[in-house]
């Protein structure tokens, strides 16, 4: 990429990477295409909307119109009369219980039921379940039900969640972690305080949700659908049916996409339940509507914040207050909180840190895992407050930045040490000092380039540019003692290798980086990835960059295995170590050339195979302070954002977008920047157009015309300035997760170059045209 030592150059985004003269062919540091590329291009990847089977039926689901209710009856009778309608379900037929307590791996509470049994917590919660013959007498059924409502007062503000009446058993509070740090009398020579609003962004996913069940001889079921944790997704529904989980069967279909936990629990169940009760394969496709008002959001999030710093800019203290709309159950909440609070201050070094966090139910609508959960939402509010810093002071934004960013060796807020690379001033300095693009003056004028496009009424003259810089950080792996530990198994036969390992390919690059991996290590360059089920060794849930992590470490364990296997007959045949022979194109040579034959010779038609397993160290929960090794590894970004603003109208157009990154290792070069790319241009959506929109609890138009997701003709440019590859020594190839960081850090920089561009405080996301308007000047 554009770092000196990268092994690629990428151009802004609309280009591809272009591989220089000396890339590997393959393995790890080769620009691999994906194996199902082509058929995702060509339309005829098979996905679970396209699954079919014998003797189908469709599913609907009935959802609640009101936030907040008492069901006074469910009258299913309608429904159950009408013609070519095979069974509906509620809460009375929900044999188990998975509604309480945690799932596998102790990731998610699992507070949520699978349908309404006596209160409506949120608008759109499943109440009832039909199957039928055709889709269309489905929704009908499920429309006839005739369901008796005693419409409560939804709960809509957080702040007032402390003091409303329970909207749980487990009351309202899910959790608060008070984080002390230092001395908390010590004060600043200068003090700025601001409050900050993060509005809920959706994963939005281009495919919605969709899965068929098919009931087993054995009295069990299979569920085919999108899951990025089979595995939980699995003894959930064990649960739920009242089944042995061996008798429950998660088959993961092709990812449409996926920014969190990607698939919808009360509609897998649902589908699962039918499927028992009829003896018959159930299938649903939900709709756009459903798919929003059904699966987790970004949790909106209020900040109050005070930073304390001296007369030459470096930070005293940071104290804030932060507060997690978590909707009407808890999800993965309290993990989320805790990378808020851990990450409150940035990647700068804070002597003193005092933070109060808190997540609440309200009767909103749920919130969960979606990358960069946490640490994006306090990533705008603390670069706001180095604005306000720089501004008060009249120092430069950057030069501010660069008198307090850690570095190896600095202590978290939560006492933990940063043991990993923290390259942060490098990558601050390399967004600074990249070319800025040129003036619109300076470029032939094109209406469409105007903020609010061509149609946008934007005057020339009213346009201001605005230049702004911020600096994120995301953890990798799970927190907080979480047991991060995956299972792969390598097969070498005839020349080619197959890789079995339940890490699921949600879009980022996992199954790519197995076959590079066992390319890199065996020299078979024929590598196939089984499809991913429950019955085989959980890998864990597909976030974090867990899979580049654990699942990668443990298909190179399993083929450094079957390397050993491989060489070791040869090596002891001509009295020499396994270490002086190599394995590259499918050939095995001595380091002295005497030796020289085949993989498919050596192996004579017989088949190795290996098992292994990938456990980074162990991590341990915040205490009562908020004080503990709770995190793994950590990624950090800088992000530059150059915007130009109608300061008229308050209509923001992002010109271009400048990234330096800490990746560890470039892996896959083209797959490492489109992660970025994307990353950036979900960040920028968050800035700026992304907010489900609520009224008293109810969603406003869930669909994707009131939604507003960036367009290609929204996406900036995108440079990649500088990738840092600085190894993780305890991470397998000493990579690091990058999908994350970008999202976290950009929307951040586009609220800063609105600030400069304006003179606005900018201290809400998305930004409303009205706050980017230009204040009059005096």
């Amino acid at each position: 990429m554009t770092s000196p030592d990268a092994a690629t150059a990428t151009p802004a985004v609309g280009g591809g990477p272009t591989p220089v003269e000396d890339a590997p062919p393959h393995g790890l540091g080769a620009s691999l295409a994906p194996a199902d590329a082509h058929a995702k291009a060509a339309g005829t990847f098979p996905y679970a909307a396209d699954l079919w089977a014998e003797g189908l039926l469709w599913a609907a689901i009935l959802r609640s119109p009101h936030p907040h209710a008492r069901i006074v009856s469910i009258d299913t009778a309608p429904a159950a009369e009408m013609p070519g309608v095979r069974a509906v379900v509620t809460h009375e037929d929900v044999p188990g219980d998975a509604s309480h307590g945690r799932t596998a791996g102790d990731r998610k509470v699992c507070d949520r039921p699978v349908f309404a049994k006596d209160v409506v917590r949120h608008h759109g919660e499943p109440i009832a379940a039909v199957a039928a013959d055709h889709p269309d007498t489905a929704r009908l059924a499920a429309a006839a039900i005739a369901v008796e409502y005693e419409v409560l007062e939804p709960v809509t503000d957080p702040e007032k969640a402390f003091e409303a009446e329970p909207l749980h058993p487990d009351g309202n509070l899910i959790r608060h972690i008070p984080l002390r740090y230092g001395d908390p009398d010590i004060t600043g020579d200068v003090v700025v305080e601001g409050l900050y609003r993060i509005g809920r962004q959706d994963p939005a996913p281009i495919g919605a949700e969709a899965g068929l069940a098919v009931p087993r001889p054995d009295g069990g079921v299979e569920i085919y659908t999108a899951s990025t944790d089979p595995h939980a997704d699995r003894d959930l529904a064990a649960a739920c049916f009242g089944l042995e989980p061996e008798r429950v069967k998660v088959v993961v279909t092709g990812v449409p996409g996926a920014m969190g936990d990607r698939e919808d629990a009360g509609m897998q169940l649902p589908l699962g339940l039918l499927a028992l009760r009829t003896g018959c394969p159930v299938k649903l496709a939900a709709t756009r509507e459903e798919s929003f008002l059904g699966h987790a959001h970004r949790h909106p999030t209020l900040l109050r914040y005070r930073h304390h710093a001296d007369s030459e800019g470096r930070l005293v203290k940071v104290e804030a207050q932060i507060l997690l709309d978590a909707g009407a159950y808890a999800d993965s909440s309290a993990d989320s909180l805790a990378a808020a609070v851990a990450f409150a201050a940035g990647p700068y070094v804070v002597p003193h840190a005092f933070v109060e966090g808190w997540a609440v139910r309200t009767n909103n609508p749920p919130s969960g895992h979606v990358r960069g959960e946490g640490a994006m939402q306090v990533c705008a509010a603390y670069e706001g407050q180095m604005d306000k810093l720089a501004a008060k002071l009249g120092i430069d934004p950057v030069e501010l930045r660069l008198r307090n960013v850690m570095a190896t060796g600095d202590l978290l807020p939560t006492g933990q040490t940063v043991t990993c690379p923290a390259p942060v001033a490098e990558l601050l300095q390399a967004v600074r000092d990249a070319e800025l693009p040129p003036l619109p003056k300076d470029a032939p004028e094109e209406e469409w380039l105007l903020p609010g496009g061509p149609e946008g009424a934007g005057e020339p003259g009213a346009v201001r540019r605005g230049v702004g810089y911020a600096l994120g950080m995301v953890h990798m792996l799970g927190a907080e003692g979480a047991d991060e530990v995956s299972t792969a198994t390598v097969k070498v036969n005839g020349g080619e290798a197959t890789v079995i390992c339940a890490a699921v390919e949600t879009g980022q690059g996992f199954s790519t980086l197995a076959r590079q991996i066992v390319q890199e290590v065996l020299g078979v360059e024929e590598v196939h990835v089984a499809s991913v089920d429950t019955d085989q060794p959980p890998a864990g849930p597909a976030c974090h960059g867990r899979h580049t992590w654990v699942s990668g470490g443990a298909v190179e364990r399993a083929a450094k295995m079957v390397r050993t296997q491989l060489l070791q007959p040869l090596a002891h045949k001509f009295g020499m170590s396994t270490e002086l022979l190599t394995i590259a194109d499918g050939k095995i040579t001595s380091y002295d050339g005497v030796l020289s034959t085949t993989v498919a010779e050596t192996l004579d038609g017989k088949e190795l195979w290996a098992t292994a397993q990938c456990r980074p160290h162990p991590t341990e929960p915040l205490d009562d302070t908020g004080q503990g090794d709770a995190f793994v590894g950590l990624a950090f970004a800088a992000v530059r954002a150059v915007v130009d603003v109608d300061i008229e109208l308050g209509s923001v157009r992002v010109v271009e977008m400048a990234v330096a990154q800490d990746v560890g290792r470039v892996l896959n070069p083209r797959q490492l920047a489109s992660r970025i790319e994307a990353g950036v241009t979900q960040g920028m959506g968050a800035a700026l157009t992304e907010n489900l929109r609520t009224s008293r609890g109810v969603v406003r138009r869930p669909d994707l015309t009131g939604y507003a997701l960036p367009t290609a003709l929204d996406a900036p440019d995108i440079r990649i300035v500088k990738l840092v590859e600085e190894r993780d020594v305890v991470a397998p190839f000493g990579a690091k997760a990058a999908s994350a960081v970008p999202v976290v850090t950009s929307p951040a920089a586009v609220a800063a170059a609105v600030r400069a561009a304006t003179g606005r405080p900018v201290n809400r996301l998305p930004i409303r045209p009205q706050a980017a308007v230009a204040l009059p000047q005096r």
